[in-house]
């Protein structure tokens, strides 16, 4: 009688399990397809993976190589947004001036322009240290695909062109310097990476 007790429950918890797992295999079992290449005979799968860009500032072993580019971050960090705003002003004005009736009213165009630049930043842009100058030059070919001799020349003319180029080189800027992102300003270019990131 006993055994017979315990032999029921045996099979009601067994059914139990058996129920359990049926019910575990009988729902549908979704597959995800993978792409595969068979390679002497084995099924190598193949997942394409997104593409990740890994960018990380060399960081110089010296005290003074690690001074000097502490001071680069800074000018880049200094000059970067007037670049940036250059670039948005230059488009802005750009379909303005293509779409101006006459060149009396580009001529008005590019003062107002001057003028609006001049209230904005002037200031600002005079605080600008020597280093950041350069770089600010270096980032407006960046940003804008034109050097800044080419961006004078387009908007005020050859001869204006001419002589703020001869200003410049007084104080030893070059307005015709590019911008090299993968040679001689490749640091400025992982910097500018790393600001948009916000990694620094």
């Amino acid at each position: 009688m006993v055994f017979a007790f315990w032999m029921k429950k045996l099979f009601s918890i067994l059914f139990l399990i058996l129920g359990i797992i049926c019910t575990g295999l009988s729902q549908q079992t979704q597959y995800t397809g993978v792409h595969a290449k068979i390679i002497d005979g084995d099924t190598v799968p193949q997942i394409r993976l997104r593409e990740v860009e890994v960018i990380s500032l060399k960081i110089p072993k010296s005290k003074k190589g690690k001074r000097k580019l502490s001071k680069l971050v800074k000018n880049v960090k200094k000059a970067y947004p007037y670049a940036r705003i250059a670039g948005i002003q230059l488009r802005k004005y750009e379909y303005m001036l293509t779409n101006a009736e006459s060149d009396k009213e580009r001529r008005k165009l590019m003062k107002q322009a001057e003028q609006e630049i001049k209230d904005k930043y002037g200031n600002e842009l005079r605080d600008l240290t020597f280093s950041q100058g350069i770089i600010l030059i270096k980032l407006l070919d960046r940003e804008t695909g034109e050097t800044s001799y080419k961006l004078v020349q387009e908007l005020r003319g050859n001869f204006t062109a001419f002589w703020y180029q001869a200003f410049a080189r007084l104080w030893k800027f070059n307005l015709k310097t590019e911008y090299d992102p993968e040679g001689e300003d490749k640091q400025i270019e992982t910097i500018i990476k790393m600001i948009d990131r916000g990694q620094i």
